[in-house]
C-alpha cells in the first residue's frame, strides 16, 4: 500500500532537532543595542577584575605563587593606583568620543573602554577603606568597608544590567525628585 491509499498507516513524523544557536548568535541577539552591551561588559570587567585582585592579594599575603607586592623604590603602589589610572585613560578616552558608543563604527573600542571602566573602578573600590580611612586597614576590620563599597556599586551595576529603569526610578525617590508608589 502506498501513504496515499486510505487505511494505510501514515509515516511517522520526526521532530525537528531545536535549531541550537551559538554563544555568539545569543550574545549579538541580547547586546545588539550598544549601551546594553557596555552595561554588560563593565559589569563583566568589574566582578572578574575585583575577583581576580582579591585572588591575588591573597596568594600575596600567604606568599604563594609568583605573586609580590609592587614597592619600587621601597614605596608599596597599592592597586587602586592602576584603577585610578585606568578610570582616568577611560574617562580621557569618552570625553574626545573613543569608544564612548557615539560612533557605531568604534565597536571594539567602545567593549575595550567599557571593560576598562569596570575593571579600573574594581580596583579602585576594592581600597576603598584606605582612601576612606587613609591608612592601609586592607587586613583590618575596617577594611571590611571596601568589601561593602563593592558590594553596593557591584549591585547597582547589577540592577542597572537587568534593569535601567527600575534604578532610575529608585534614584528618583531616593533625591525626593518623585514621589513612591503607594
Amino acid at each position: 500500500m502506498s501513504d496515499s491509499e486510505p487505511g494505510s498507516d501514515p509515516a511517522p513524523q520526526v521532530p525537528e532537532a531545536p535549531q541550537r544557536r551559538s554563544p555568539r548568535a545569543l550574545y549579538r541577539k541580547h547586546f545588539a543595542d550598544q549601551c546594553q552591551e557596555r552595561r554588560f561588559l563593565s559589569t563583566v570587567g568589574f566582578f572578574s577584575t575585583f575577583t581576580a585582585v582579591r585572588a591575588v592579594t591573597h596568594a600575596i599575603r600567604d606568599n604563594k605563587g609568583p605573586f609580590r607586592n609592587i614597592t619600587p623604590g621601597g614605596r608599596h603602589i597599592h592597586h587602586m593606583t592602576f584603577g585610578i589610572a585606568g578610570m582616568i585613560l577611560t574617562g580621557t578616552l569618552w570625553i574626545n568620543d573613543i569608544g564612548n558608543g557615539a560612533n557605531q563604527n568604534s565597536r571594539r573600542a567602545s567593549r575595550i573602554t567599557s571593560t576598562m571602566f569596570g575593571a579600573g573602578v574594581a580596583l579602585t573600590l576594592d581600597e576603598f577603606a584606605l582612601w576612606l580611612n587613609l591608612q592601609d586597614d586592607y587586613w583590618t576590620k575596617q577594611g571590611r568597608e571596601s568589601i561593602d563599597a563593592v558590594v553596593i556599586f557591584g549591585s547597582l551595576l547589577f540592577l542597572g544590567l537587568m534593569n535601567r529603569d527600575l534604578v532610575r526610578e529608585v534614584t528618583l525617590i531616593a533625591s525626593g525628585r518623585k514621589e513612591a508608589p503607594v
